[in-house]
């Protein structure tokens, strides 16, 4: 079968269009023919080995000189092609979604899934929405329903409302009865505007942190901020959640990019402030989210925002429009254009 591949770290120059051995499905485990995949900031950073502090806190993930497996992509959308042994929740012809999250392979004409990273596709969505949907919007509902607990009339700033994230952020955050500000550039004010935030600050006439306001839960998805200047923003009873994939350094690894937010917040934490909460070291399993995500994208309540979409002989050019574009919203690579 093909696949986008890679066996060494660099640019999205190292992305070829190879043939790899079709995969096999083992016990509890489903084998989908891919019919979209998406593209998330995890997927240039695994490509660069970026941060170099990854490569040894991440193994499952980043090898010595390159990644630890080949393919490339974690979110997909498709249809079951074949079940393991054990798999009777699902069933060849089945349209599905997920997330292989440390497997990885999701930029291949087929890959190997297993249950707990797998949910069925939501009714209404085309495969490109679909796969949009599962790295990006299971983070967002961590985040606001795990981590900062969002209770109804709360007020929640994010920060990074146009990325991936940010878009099911707003959402969801809207969908949880909380007042929501959503912090972008210029060009992104109307769209997260039209995703159902109450306020925008466009980060390039305004600092969030300096404006006085205070908010019930910050969610910060950038890692361009102090810890000290976020925690500025809370009430006393504030919540500030820290999940920044960080901004490309122009294609060159840095040593800790955005883990030294996250590092600082888990000392702070760790020393008994309540008011930080990093998100996990090992999320959970995405099934579960995904079942809850897929009562809200049926309902209405929320909706994919793709930016653009690539064919899959493409997905190089993907990952690096991601990377260095600065892509609004999602990038999602199609099997079915070309």
């Amino acid at each position: 079968m093909r696949a986008i591949a890679q066996q060494r770290y660099g640019s999205a120059e190292e992305l070829r269009l190879v043939d790899v051995e079709t995969p096999v499905p083992g016990e509890g485990e489903v084998l989908v023919r891919v019919r979209a995949a998406a593209v998330n900031a995890r997927d240039w950073h695994i490509m660069r080995g970026d941060p170099y502090l990854a490569r040894l806190a991440l193994p499952a993930s980043f090898g010595p000189r390159g990644p630890r497996r080949a393919v490339r992509g974690s979110d997909f959308a498709g249809v079951v092609e074949a079940v393991g042994p054990g798999v009777t929740s699902f069933a060849p012809g089945d349209e599905v979604y997920g997330d292989l999250r440390e497997h990885d392979g999701a930029f291949a004409e087929l890959a190997r899934v297993p249950l707990d990273y797998l949910a069925h596709k939501p009714a209404g969505l085309t495969f490109e929405q679909a796969a949009a949907v599962p790295l990006a919007g299971t983070t967002a509902l961590v985040a606001l329903q795990d981590m900062a607990q969002v209770r109804p009339g709360e007020t929640v700033l994010i920060n990074g409302a146009s990325g991936g994230v940010g878009t099911f952020a707003v959402q969801l955050a809207k969908a949880f009865g909380a007042t929501v500000t959503g912090v972008c550039s210029t060009r992104n004010l109307g769209l997260v505007t039209e995703l159902g935030a109450d306020d925008v600050i466009d980060y390039t006439r305004e600092d969030f942190t300096r404006s006085g306001r205070r908010y019930d839960v910050v969610l910060d998805l950038v890692a361009n901020r102090s810890l000290g200047d976020l925690k500025k923003t809370l009430t006393p009873q504030g919540r500030l959640v820290l999940s920044g994939g960080g901004t490309s350094a122009g294609g060159r690894p840095r040593v800790f990019g955005p883990m030294a937010l996250v590092i600082r917040a888990r000392l702070a934490a760790r020393f008994g402030d309540r008011r930080v909460r990093p998100m996990p070291d090992v999320p959970p399993t995405p099934a579960s989210g995904l079942e809850t995500l897929r009562g809200y994208l049926e309902s209405g309540e929320v909706a994919p925002a793709v930016d653009r979409t690539f064919p899959f002989a493409r997905a190089a050019e993907a990952v690096r429009y991601l990377e260095i574009e600065h892509a609004r919203a999602k990038v999602v690579i199609s099997m079915g254009t070309t």
